[in-house]
Formats: structure tokens, sequence, C-alpha cells
């Protein structure tokens, strides 16, 4: 199987406050924004703080070429918080599009990364972030739409 990290989706920034840091990307002509579509439930959830998970607040805005997300952690042990309080706002992860996750998740571990947390809805949909910060210097993930 070939490398699951070619085609860039989204890149995710972690901010301290989610309004002002969208309020300031609209001065700059940046929208339309919406809110991080969450779907149907996880059939399989992995996460450090599964009420961390659903506390953290994300807005979305599709640019020409690639999707920005924001992220705003909540008070919760989630690795965006821990990534905040430790380094302050900036880039979390890339994001990248896969056709099959459980694949692309095979051949994570065929690379020999770990997994920070993963979630697989019904549908195939899903995520799975993988450990790459100290090689890569930032997280990746990768996703399935439905």
């Amino acid at each position: 199987m070939p490398s699951p990290f070619r085609r860039l989706h989204h890149v995710c920034i972690v901010v301290r406050d989610l309004d002002a840091t969208v309020a300031y990307y609209e001065r700059l002509g940046v929208s339309p924004w919406f809110d991080y579509p969450k779907s149907s439930p996880y059939v399989e959830l992995e996460v450090p703080d599964v009420e961390g998970s659903r506390a953290m607040r994300y807005k979305c805005v599709d640019l020409d070429n690639v999707q920005l997300q924001l992220c705003e952690p909540g008070p919760q042990d989630t690795p965006q918080r821990r990534f905040l309080d430790a380094q302050g706002e900036g880039v979390y992860h890339l994001g990248f599009e896969v056709d099959d996750l459980p694949a692309g998740e095979r051949r994570g571990a065929e690379l020999g990364l770990a997994v920070i947390a993963r979630g697989l809805r019904t549908d195939g949909s899903g995520f799975c972030y993988f450990d790459t910060r100290a090689d890569a210097g930032t997280v990746l993930e990768i996703r399935a739409s439905a």
C-alpha cells in the first residue's frame, strides 16, 4: 500500500480563543467558517479522555486548495490541551485523506507509527492520529469521509 500521507486535506491549528481567532481571520477575508461537522457516533473510539474530546470546539474554512481547522481544547486532558499548555498556539496536526481508514491505519502500523487517538463510524468514516511529533515536527492524521 502506498503512503497514507499523500493527499493533504487540512491543517489544524490549536488556539486559546476560537471566537477571537475566527474574527481575526475574517478581518483578513478568510471565510465562511463552519462548525466541524460531527456526524454519527463512533462505533470505535480510542481517545485519552472522551469528555475532553467532546468538549473541543472546532471551526473550519475551505480555502481554494486545503481546509483550515481551528481547535480550542477544553480544560480536560487531551493531546491538544497538552500541546497548547506546553507550546502555545500553533499547528497541531496535518490531516490527510485516505479512501480506506482501516487500511491506512494498518499501513501506519507497518511504518512503525504509534496511535495517539482514533475513531471509526459504521459508514467507514473516521480518523487516526499518529504520534509523529518527534520525527515529523507535528502530528500526522489520516481521515476518511463517508
